[in-house]
């Protein structure tokens, strides 16, 4: 009944839309024909052409939702030679709702699970079926867990929601298509936001109850326990695939690694980790519900589960990754499909580890190295420049810089911590140490011998003249050779930098550029173009070419060679920035100029509060 009801009220609110805009095109006629009489042509063709414009928009939306074709979303297809087990039961949860199994089944990466169809006609006739399972769920969840999950998503077959949903599905193409295309301040732009968060709001009421409705066939056929524990374990799941991208992938990918076997390293941290996942399931996420949720709260869904009467179910604790015959085989396979590599090496998990942390040290060494060379004008700078400075007694006096709160000898000794990854990092350059994973815990920084390696003790000697050459004697003992601990990149890049603003047409020492605002420093993009396309010359810019290339073919300023900024005024924003060195760059917002975001301007002043505070 829900899907009947939300496939209606889509069609019916689909249509208003479009009633809407016949409407306000009316009423775009009939301003245009009483301005004609009033005004000029010239004068009309300007105040109407923003809200032409806007009604062009509407048939474009329109026109390209009824052309989308309703795709499989990528992942691996399995056969029933590669998932004998998950094929039957399929086949079997699919005859207890009483509806046609799927045509396919496809393994995803995500921690999730749902039903697609290829209806046609706006669903008036059915389509070819597909079965997405999320990977994780094999991984983390036992047999009658993952039954639960099936037979819900088969609910939604039963239920017919997937065959109507996609009236719904291009409804929201269509509006979404339609706003994306008027810009913000236009009239119309806003009768149709208005109105697109109406259309939402009921849609989104019928997704829930939908879920609600498919619930029941999952309580039916896996039982209570089955139902509510699976549930309970998607935000734990979720937690932990975060967690692990986090803290063991995102390091290595931004330094241009990749690990050979993605999802088999997910699986082994569920399995090292079991515990701590465990407590996270039973804690259930407390909220409110929302009108604009699509599916209800789960807190929700579980006390409705208790109130549905449940079948003869039986426990199946077998993990449920025996009903695929090689996982791990699928793992490597779906990620050779849906993990776009580009030209990152591929290691082995144990390499990878000892790769990515040594690379992301390696950065650490390089802003100190070259913070050392400004500071002592090596054009070579490295760990001797800093021991250098400890011997000459002016280690305190480089280091206020990294602690502003210190005094020159408070600094000093504060920079054992600094000293001992820098030290770190020499042990690993010298092949001396490495970083040994581990799914149960960080990784342990080790030795040649396979023994935990600590260095903070020599770290504190190396930070004071009077112990520094004992500290020299203890990494000589170890085979560690300051001297060839040295500056890798010499100059700041913008590699996996991230954008935080920008400003088209302003101008740079009296020059015409735009300015690309990023965490890390400045593009300064010569020669923009017209004044007026700014805010779109940024956005075509950004979304075609990778923030590290941009960064290569225009100028880059990096925060780090800053000393200081001075702002003479903030809107317009004027600034003059002082380099080491002593050069100055000035900065000039024109009133011309464009704002990608609201708070582009906002976030660069709050870039050179902190310089100045440095």
């Amino acid at each position: 009944m829900a899907a009947t009801y939300r496939a209606l009220a889509s069609v019916v609110m689909l249509i208003g839309f479009y009633v809407v805009a016949l409407l306000q095109l009316a009423a775009v006629a009939a301003l245009g024909v009483w301005l004609y009489g009033h005004t000029n042509g010239l004068v009309t063709g300007k105040l109407l052409l923003p809200l032409v414009v806007a009604l062009g928009a509407v048939a474009v939306g329109l026109w390209r939702a009824i052309r989308t074709k309703n795709e499989p979303a990528p992942g691996l297809v399995l056969d029933e030679r590669e998932a004998p087990q998950l094929w039957a039961t399929v086949r079997e949860l699919a005859d207890a709702v009483g509806t046609r199994a799927p045509d396919e089944i496809r393994l995803v990466p995500e921690v999730n699970a749902a039903v697609g169809e290829q209806s046609r006609l706006l669903g008036l006739i059915g389509g070819r079926r597909t079965l997405y399972v999320g990977l994780p769920l094999l991984q983390a969840m036992r047999v009658d867990q993952l039954r639960s999950v099936l037979a819900h998503e088969l609910g939604h077959y039963s239920g017919k929601h997937t065959r109507l949903g996609g009236v719904a599905y291009r409804g929201r193409l269509a509006i979404e298509g339609t706003i994306e295309r008027i810009k913000p301040r236009n009239p119309i732009g806003l009768v149709f936001k208005g109105y697109a968060k109406l259309y939402l709001m009921v849609d989104n009421a019928a997704s829930r109850r939908q879920e609600l409705e498919a619930d029941r066939a999952s309580v039916q056929l896996a039982g209570h326990e089955a139902a509510t524990s699976a549930l309970r374990s998607l935000p734990a799941l979720d937690a932990a695939w975060n967690f692990f991208t986090d803290r063991y992938v995102d390091s290595g990918w931004q330094a241009g690694l990749a690990p050979d076997d993605l999802f088999g390293g997910f699986g082994q941290l569920l399995e090292a980790r079991r515990e701590q996942i465990g407590k996270l399931q039973q804690d259930v996420p407390d909220r409110e519900p929302s009108r604009w949720d699509t599916h209800p709260p789960i807190g929700i869904r579980i006390e409705a589960m208790a109130q549905l009467p449940a079948g003869a179910a039986f426990a199946d604790d077998r993990p449920a990754h025996v009903l695929v015959t090689d996982v791990l085989d699928a793992g490597r396979r779906l990620q050779s499909l849906v993990v776009d590599l580009g030209n990152r090496q591929v290691l082995p998990w144990p390499e990878f580890t000892h790769a990515a942390i040594a690379a992301g040290m390696q950065r650490q060494a390089d802003g100190i190295y070259r913070a050392a060379g400004r500071f002592t004008g090596s054009a070579e700078p490295g760990l001797t420049t800093v021991l250098d400075l400890v011997r000459a007694g002016r280690l305190g006096e480089f280091a206020e810089q990294f602690f502003g709160d210190a005094t020159r000898r408070e600094a000093a000794a504060r920079f054992a911590g600094p000293m001992e990854m820098l030290l770190d990092n020499a042990a690993v350059r010298a092949q001396r140490a490495r970083w040994q994973l581990s799914w149960g815990g960080p990784a342990q920084f080790v030795g040649t011998d396979g023994e935990p390696l600590d260095l903070a003790e020599i770290a504190k000697l190396a930070v004071s003249a009077e112990t520094l050459d004992e500290a020299l004697v203890r990494l000589a003992e170890m085979g560690i050779d300051p001297s060839a601990a040295t500056v890798v990149q010499s100059r700041a890049t913008a590699d996996n930098a991230g954008v935080i603003g920008a400003i088209g047409n302003m101008k740079v020492d009296g020059v015409q550029h735009d300015l690309l605002i990023l965490d890390r420093g400045l593009i300064l993009i010569g020669g923009p173009g017209k004044a007026g396309d700014g805010e779109k010359r940024l956005r075509n810019l950004l979304e075609s070419t990778p923030v590290a290339t941009l960064a290569t073919r225009h100028q880059f300023l990096p925060y780090e060679e800053l000393v200081s900024v001075n702002v003479t005024r903030e809107i317009p924003l004027k600034a003059e920035l002082t380099l080491h060195g002593g050069r100055t760059v000035a900065l000039q917002e024109l009133y011309g100029s464009e704002l990608l975001e609201r708070h582009s301007r906002d976030n660069l002043l709050r870039v050179f509060e902190r310089i100045n505070e440095d």
